[in-house]
């Protein structure tokens, strides 16, 4: 993918709110003090909220599904947007002085299709607490709390990068759910967003996975700092099996099978220990359904294998271009080798037999 400079990118922020209007209010009131110009602000509702402060000219309200978590309300809020970058700031966190600018400067690189803001402790502005999210390899979701440890770079094309060698990103990393800017075609086109397959707790790592494999870029923007909020409520038994399952069976595509599958084991068996005693057994029944949802796992991976079809084709396409070159080579060789081919024309006089002594020709004499 080139470097191109995109001119005039418009945002659009996204507060999901689940169920705590009382957070919301705060967050709103720190992204209408400190927004940028000209950006949309909208509200995905999965609470009941009058909006006591008559904001509805400034913020738009959109109400996500009944019963919907926070994927189902992000889902519903970014579907509602119209901006090239989408920023999503959950009920909780709040926008601090020019936490958007740095972000979206980031989006003039079009390989970029994530930025990761930090997030700082609201009693102590310098003290990072949040800086994305990582995708361990047996399937494991690590919180990462240090800047350095949150950025990939893109995939090179044509004399950058070795034909054949495309293969997802490592590491593996990307915004938290709670907050993080995206650019809009990587959430918001058909069959993009957010999958609430892996729950809401496992749903941007999910994502993570996906744009390592798409091949864009993630990064950390140091200059843009948000107040974190509250963790989702932790999962336990069947449901924590359920999703850390789906999650590795998920995120398979373009990866080597059996170092995966044994790092998973051992990620099993971390699992297992950490939720004894009363959960282990629901946990493995979780991840034993998980396992057998055979068919959804291979809808996955023929969509993330599609984002590395491009670079078949490409191979393909070498290899088609390179045996044509060859067979006209050797036509040519061929044609050397047979000689030159002479045509005789129909006009031309045709060639007479030998000659032959008349019957009636006087035979020859011996001289004496």
């Amino acid at each position: 993918m080139s470097h191109v400079m995109l001119r005039g990118l418009t945002l659009s922020i996204v507060i999901p709110t689940p169920g705590d209007s009382g957070a919301l209010e705060e967050t709103l009131l720190s992204v209408l003090e400190n927004r940028p110009e000209g950006c949309e602000v909208v509200v995905a509702l999965g609470c009941e909220y009058d909006d006591p402060w008559n904001l509805a000219e400034e913020v738009r309200f959109v109400r996500a599904p009944e019963g919907s978590g926070l994927v189902g309300c992000v889902t519903a809020g970014v579907q509602a947007t119209t901006g090239d970058v989408v920023h999503l700031l959950a009920a909780g966190w709040k926008a601090t002085p020019g936490w958007a600018d740095a972000a979206l400067a980031r989006f003039e690189d079009a390989t970029t299709g994530a930025v990761i803001p930090l997030g700082i402790d609201g009693a102590t502005e310098h003290r990072v607490v949040s800086a994305g999210v990582k995708y361990k390899r047996g399937g494991r979701r690590v919180a990462l709390t240090r800047p350095g440890m949150g950025t990939t770079a893109a995939v090179g094309s044509g004399a950058e990068r070795r034909v054949g060698a495309r293969r997802p990103q490592w590491p593996v990393v990307g915004p938290r759910l709670e907050a993080g800017f995206w650019r809009a075609d990587l959430v918001r086109d058909a069959g993009a967003g957010f999958s609430a397959a892996c729950g809401d707790r496992l749903a941007d790592v999910d994502m993570a996975v996906e744009l390592a494999t798409r091949g864009v870029s993630t990064v950390v923007e140091e200059g843009s700092r948000v107040v974190a909020g509250g963790d989702p409520a932790w999962e336990r038994g069947f449901r924590s099996g359920l999703h850390g399952e789906r999650l590795f069976w998920r995120s398979l595509a373009g990866r080597s099978f059996l170092p995966s599958f044994l790092l998973h084991v051992i990620e099993v068996i971390r699992h297992a220990v950490v939720s004894a005693p009363l959960g282990t057994v629901p946990m493995l029944l979780g991840r034993f359904v998980g396992a057998c949802q055979l068919v959804s796992h291979a809808r996955r991976r023929r969509q993330l294998a599609e984002y590395l079809a491009p670079d078949l084709a490409t191979d393909m396409e070498i290899d088609t271009t390179t045996e044509a070159a060859t067979d006209t080579a050797a036509d040519a060789a061929s044609a050397d080798s047979e000689g030159t081919t002479i045509r005789i024309d129909e006009g031309q006089e045709v060639l007479s037999g030998p000659r032959r002594r008349p019957r009636d020709a006087e035979p020859l004499r011996k001289s004496a």
